[in-house]
């Protein structure tokens, strides 16, 4: 009998073992990361038509377990720590995770739902452990020291030097020589801020999802364009509901703050906007205050007095002194014209009837009314030549004027949504460049605004260059169609939104023109105050007659944007640029605010967590302040910049790059003055050479210097401005 037994259990368990094995290869063989080195599609795109959501979390958990591998195998390898087996083969371990986040964390913000949220919650911190894990493995720090420490003696070009010195930094300021208990501290914060900065995001997205007003008398929304009406009364239909839904989302908001004459209803609209995350379900108080908290107990752990000492080392201003100086600058050029502005904006509303004090919710409102006085320039006068096929056509154009690209269409590959199209990307000898996916709609699960990230980075490895994936995602103007999906009038952009066009674009061409050696260096892998600079470099093209005379017809007669309305886009360009500087430096401002505390963040005696918040925000921003205060208004509560997307201690980097930007495109200005054209090829082989392919290979300022030929001043920003002749 015990002989018996003994045969049963042992076949049982070769059952068991053949049924794990049996498991192990259909999950693998089912779920399509556990094979991405076999995907057959072109230019080994995502196949979106086979990932599915329950693919993610397993494949999360592999590319964890495989990285770490890899990791083990670099601590263990028996040779001498060499630049080949130590830093290379570190910086391509992770292959399967980086290509399932490259999917994943592009569909959370395009197309996410209660799934895709709930799996990020779960997977975030686990991805901080992975990281916490590599960077705190003292085995490895071993081998990357040793290699850093014989650099000056290793034959190493200037991409692996700068790569060994990113290396070892990345993992010297991230905890890889704090003592063991340290350590434990450190992967404790790490793995707290993630979760807190995910919570913020989420909360944001899901506060603005849910409000909607809906609007059942046509006359509340006076003033609103047919066009915008139309979208707010299918907004309704969708819903099942008769009369026009209002929601937060940009494509509500900024019409509707421009052109309703019912001024309660803006007030409604703002303070909806303006309230989200303050209190309630989606209440970020507590969320703010223990990010600001954490980030200051990272950045003492390693001895600096605050977060932004911490995190500006590798920038372009490298300590915050140099970042308060240029917000400093700024401010002291701008504030009396925005004053000035304000003034002019407050008498001309009275003008128009308003018995009281200019308020937020009337800014947009009266500006446009102001600028149409000025100008006649109006969104619905240039809508029309800004028909989105036309567009796209242009700034396609530019790329292929400066560049020598070029952009055709590819139905052959998967996309993860059938708004979006994808494109094959050539150079100007005809070689493969990229794959550009544009996705240009607002839908539900999709956030707001506007961004460029990529699924592939570039890199090249055993002489093969492989080639990036870009992807642009906006939120502009939908055609107008029937109930039935039959487009009645397409998408006609507004002046701003074909200005985002371009900045984003500027941001893919950094991604799709790179040509470095690794992917962690590619692109726009550059610090925050230069990764600017390509985007908003790009802007400026915008107010250019010979750009415009490319594209910008009329969609219905094919007439031309005429030269009198060119010559009224130009005059107009400046108008409130001092109001709109002082804004974006009241952000900079109440960023560094919250990143240059050198004590946690706490409630004075007697006052709520919410007001203190509040106060300390409003507080930040009074130096540059033009407008009333709202009571009980903060914009930090929504600010997902500097609490979800990164931009900690970095939104000044707007202001820095466009520093830079109008310097650089000075040089386009003095190239057409002297031989003929703004598509200078001789600035634009340098601006590509120099910048757009450098990616992170060398700091930013010695590329922008090599570029410029010399240092940037804010003298060309405040011409472009008008704020100095």
């Amino acid at each position: 009998m015990k002989h018996t037994t003994f045969l049963t259990s042992a076949l049982l368990i070769v059952i068991a073992i053949a049924i794990t094995a049996t498991v192990k290869v259909m999950r693998s063989t089912s779920n399509p990361f556990f094979n991405y080195e076999k995907w057959e599609t072109p230019h080994g795109t995502y196949p979106f038509n086979e990932i599915k959501t329950e693919h993610y979390m397993p494949a999360f958990e592999e590319g964890i377990k495989r990285g770490l591998q890899e990791i083990d195998a670099i601590v263990n390898n028996p040779e001498e720590p060499t630049f080949a087996n130590t830093i290379e083969a570190y910086e391509r371990t992770g292959e399967m995770l980086t290509v399932v986040e490259g999917c994943f964390f592009n569909i959370s913000n395009t197309d996410t739902d209660d799934d895709i949220q709930a799996i990020e919650l779960k997977v975030v911190p686990m991805l901080s452990d992975y990281s916490s894990t590599i960077l705190l493995n003292e085995g490895l720090f071993n081998r990357i020291k040793a290699v850093y420490d014989q650099r000056e003696q290793l034959p190493l070009n200037g991409e692996q030097m700068k790569l060994l010195e990113d290396i070892y930094e990345g993992f010297a300021n991230n905890g890889a020589n704090l003592s063991t208990e340290e350590k434990e501290q450190y992967r404790t914060l790490t793995a707290r801020l993630s979760q807190l900065t995910t919570e913020f995001g989420q909360n944001v997205l899901n506060a603005t999802n849910a409000w909607t007003k809906l609007i059942t008398d046509e006359h509340d929304l006076d003033g609103l364009s047919e066009d915008t009406k139309t979208m707010l009364r299918t907004n309704a239909e969708k819903k099942g509901l008769d009369g026009w839904l209002l929601d937060l989302k940009p494509t509500t908001t900024l019409p509707l703050l421009q052109d309703c004459r019912n001024r309660d209803l803006r007030h409604e609209v703002y303070m909806a906007s303006n309230t989200r995350c303050i209190g309630g379900e989606f209440d970020n108080t507590q969320v703010i205050i223990d990010i600001v908290n954490t980030r200051l107990q990272l950045a003492q752990l390693f001895g600096k007095r605050n977060y932004a000492e911490k995190s500006l080392y590798k920038t372009c201003a490298e300590t915050q002194e140099n970042v308060f100086n240029l917000l400093d600058q700024l401010r002291d050029a701008y504030m009396p014209a925005a004053q000035q502005e304000v003034k002019e904006m407050q008498e001309f509303a009275q003008s128009k009837g308003l018995t009281d004090q200019l308020q937020p919710w009337d800014w947009s409102f009266y500006s446009k009314q102001l600028k149409d006085e000025k100008y006649s320039l109006t969104d619905d006068i240039l809508r029309p030549y800004f028909e989105l096929e036309n567009v796209k056509a242009g700034v396609f154009g530019l790329a292929q004027r400066l560049y020598g690209l070029t952009f055709k269409a590819n139905t052959d590959i998967p996309l993860y949504n059938p708004e979006v199209t994808a494109y094959d990307v050539y150079d100007s000898d005809g070689h493969f460049l990229a794959v550009y996916y544009a996705d240009f709609h607002p839908r539900d699960g999709k956030r707001g605004g506007a961004w460029m990230n990529d699924f592939r980075s570039q890199y090249r490895l055993n002489d093969v260059d492989h080639r990036p994936h870009i992807v642009n995602v906006m939120n502009f103007t939908k055609p107008v169609t029937d109930s039935i999906g039959n487009v009645l009038k397409p998408a006609l952009l507004t002046y701003d939104e074909v200005e985002t066009f371009l900045h984003e674009f500027g941001h893919a061409l950094h991604g799709m023109l790179t040509r470095c050696t690794y992917a962690a260096q590619s692109g726009t892998a550059v610090p925050r105050d230069f990764v600017e600079l390509p985007s908003q470099f790009n802007e400026n093209f915008l107010g250019e007659k010979e750009f415009l005379d490319t594209f910008a017809k009329h969609y219905l007669t094919g007439e031309p944007l005429s030269q009198e309305l060119i010559d009224r886009i130009r005059i107009s360009s400046n108008y409130h640029a001092a109001y709109s500087c002082v804004r974006q430096l009241s952000f900079g401002y109440l960023d560094m605010a919250w990143h240059t505390l050198t004590t946690p963040f706490e409630a004075e005696a007697g006052q709520t967590a919410q007001q203190a918040v509040i106060d300390f925000g409003n507080k930040a921003m009074e130096q540059v302040a033009v407008m009333p205060v709202v009571p009980q208004t903060q914009m930090e509560y929504a600010f997902s910049h500097i609490f979800s997307g990164g931009y900690a201690a970095g939104y000044y980097s707007y202001k820095w790059s466009e520093l830079l930007d109008a310097d650089a495109f000075s040089v386009f200005q003095s190239a057409a003055q002297q031989r003929g054209s703004i598509f200078d090829k001789q600035a634009a082989d340098s601006f590509r050479t120099n910048i757009l392919e450098r990616g992170g290979t060398e700091k930013p300022m010695v590329l922008y210097r090599r570029f410029r030929g010399g240092e940037p001043t804010i003298d060309a920003l405040l011409r472009r401005d008008g704020i100095k002749q």
